[in-house]
């Protein structure tokens, strides 16, 4: 018998159909969509679906590779658990031995450890190519909330297993970011307006204890091994149930004709899914067999680096610590990021390019993510290859054995001026792009508009230079011109004539969160200008009750 012959047996056999559904496979449209419908992993899929939908360069296989890696992660993580145990005494010692001891344990420490990396990216890379695709309308509002959940995930995931091996680029990477929860407003000790102490505060909570001790390396096992996987399997199972249920992302280009073309999900699709799968984990292998997964000494709380430095995915939050207080930096600002990025599907009602990259179609709405994507990535960047020792600025070129000289003092604007200025700055921002009603010439309203800035900066240079010494100790200087030309250009494009060419006409519930987001997205940028170009460190201060901006 021929291979074709000897394989539709085994697949005709009782104990083959005993064990997956259906009946004599005759390769007919009702066999296929039988197949996606009688298996445990393909049901998720449609019968067909859209021809378009299986383009590689349509989804990029972003979404199934992001479960992909999980599986992969939760398979390499119980095999390094029968050789790791959760104790300041034993974790480094477990991981010597696999790196030194056990058959492939460095492999699979590798494998466990890229993999992780490469989901924190695949996840991010996923969100953004779901925005860029429109594909968070209605009716998918609430996947995207629930997909916003499983990225913060991801980042826990991986953040909490990076103290697992005990050494020194594990304790103090997460003694850096543990930091952060004690500068939690009210809940942590070192917040503002704090009823906590160091004893009771959201860190000790955290790392049960007030360092990074054995109390905190068990307690980020448990969370690491079973909490939050548990948390992403149920969050994952609704994400799954409504993408099948709400629709694939890829949404009739013409809504009023819905009978675009339709293909066979087995085999078009399931084949592309099973070869995306199969090339990135051959990349996992050679990724996990010619690059090895960092390990320094062991853990010593008594020696501590310089720089030390949070994981790379959180680099841009620990870079903001040098313009904001940990309170805003590690607090504020991450969380109104998570419900500014939860709040998009609903503020959002531009009917206009759902389903395909539509960058035309929603101007404003992919301006303003790209910039916010963008300003993440270059933090990230700058804390990764540009902070050296005492996080000082080194270009990558630079030797970190020459120590920079220390930063010029810091100096902080009146509360009033800074009251009015930032009054100013949101009240004028959210209220004229909405005022001026009429259409504006774009292009001949931005060189007008930077030109008038240049003429301001240069005549302020010459005006205000006395009163800014006055104030900061130092002369104004003409790289400050060119600071308050970038920060004023910036907020007039962006702030202003962007939101008035497109949005002025929205409703003002939605107008006004949009700006408000908006607002606060351009102000950090403005906040690393004061303090870069002036050295000015607060806008607004309270220091008795630790409120500081």
């Amino acid at each position: 018998m021929s291979v074709e012959e000897i394989k539709k047996q085994i697949i005709d056999s009782q104990i083959w159909r005993s064990m997956f559904r259906g009946g004599k496979w005759h390769d007919t449209p009702r066999d296929r969509a039988q197949h996606i419908i009688g298996n445990v992993w393909l049901h998720l899929h449609p019968a067909k679906l859209r021809k378009r939908a299986v383009k590689f360069t349509y989804t990029w296989g972003l979404g199934g590779l992001s479960f992909g890696l999980f599986f992969l992660l939760t398979v390499s993580g119980i095999l390094l658990m029968f050789y790791y145990r959760p104790t300041v005494n034993l974790a480094y010692q477990d991981i010597k031995d696999l790196q030194f001891v056990v058959t492939t344990g460095q492999f699979w420490r590798n494998f466990h450890r890229w993999a992780a990396q490469l989901m924190v990216l695949i996840v991010i890379f996923h969100m953004i190519r779901v925005f860029l695709t429109a594909s968070y309308k209605s009716p998918r509002e609430f996947n995207w909330v629930v997909g916003v959940v499983l990225l913060l995930l991801t980042l826990l995931l991986s953040f909490s297993g990076y103290l697992l091996p005990w050494d020194q680029i594990a304790i103090w990477a997460i003694t850096v970011g543990s930091n952060m929860a004690s500068n939690t407003p009210i809940l942590g000790a070192e917040g503002p307006f704090s009823i906590m102490n160091l004893k009771n505060d959201a860190r000790f909570m955290l790392l049960g204890g007030t360092y990074v001790g054995e109390t905190a390396l068990l307690r980020f096992y448990v969370l690491h091994c079973i909490a939050f996987p548990f948390l992403a399997g149920v969050f994952m199972i609704v994400h799954f149930w409504r993408i099948r249920k709400d629709g694939f992302s890829a949404a009739p280009l013409d809504l009023k004709n819905k009978n675009e073309e339709k293909v066979d999900v087995w085999p078009n699709l399931v084949v592309r899914e099973y070869m995306m799968s199969i090339l990135f984990i051959a990349l996992l292998i050679g990724l996990s067999i010619w690059v090895q997964a960092p390990l320094e000494e062991e853990a010593n709380l008594n020696v501590t680096p310089n720089p030390a430095k949070a994981p790379w995915y959180f680099l841009g939050l620990q870079e903001l610590l040098v313009y904001f207080d940990p309170w805003m930096a590690g607090v504020l600002l991450p969380t109104l990021i998570l419900t500014g990025l939860m709040a998009i599907p609903y503020v959002d009602n531009n009917p206009e390019g759902v389903g395909y990259y539509s960058i035309k179609e929603r101007p404003f709405a992919n301006t303003f993510f790209i910039f916010g994507i963008a300003l993440w990535f270059i933090l990230i960047v700058i804390g990764t290859y540009m902070r050296g020792p005492n996080w000082g600025w080194y270009w990558p070129w630079e030797n970190w054995l020459h120590h920079k000289p220390p930063p010029p003092p810091t100096w902080s604007l009146p509360n009033a001026l800074g009251i009015i200025l930032m009054g100013g700055y949101f009240t004028l921002g959210v209220a004229l792009p909405k005022l001026i009603q009429k259409e504006l010439p774009f292009k001949k309203m931005v060189w007008t508009g930077l030109g008038a800035i240049l003429a301001g900066a240069v005549l302020l240079k010459f005006i205000g230079s006395g009163l800014i010494e006055k104030w900061s100790g130092q002369p104004m200087e003409w790289t400050q011109v060119l600071w308050i030309v970038f920060a004023a250009g910036l907020y007039y494009i962006l702030g202003v004539l962007v939101p008035q060419k497109y949005i002025r006409n929205a409703a003002w519930p939605r107008y006004a969160i949009s700006m408000v987001f908006l607002l606060m997205t351009i102000g950090v940028l403005l906040k690393v200008g004061l303090r870069l170009g002036f050295n000015i460190k607060y806008i607004f201060s309270l220091k008795q009750f630790g409120f500081s901006i």
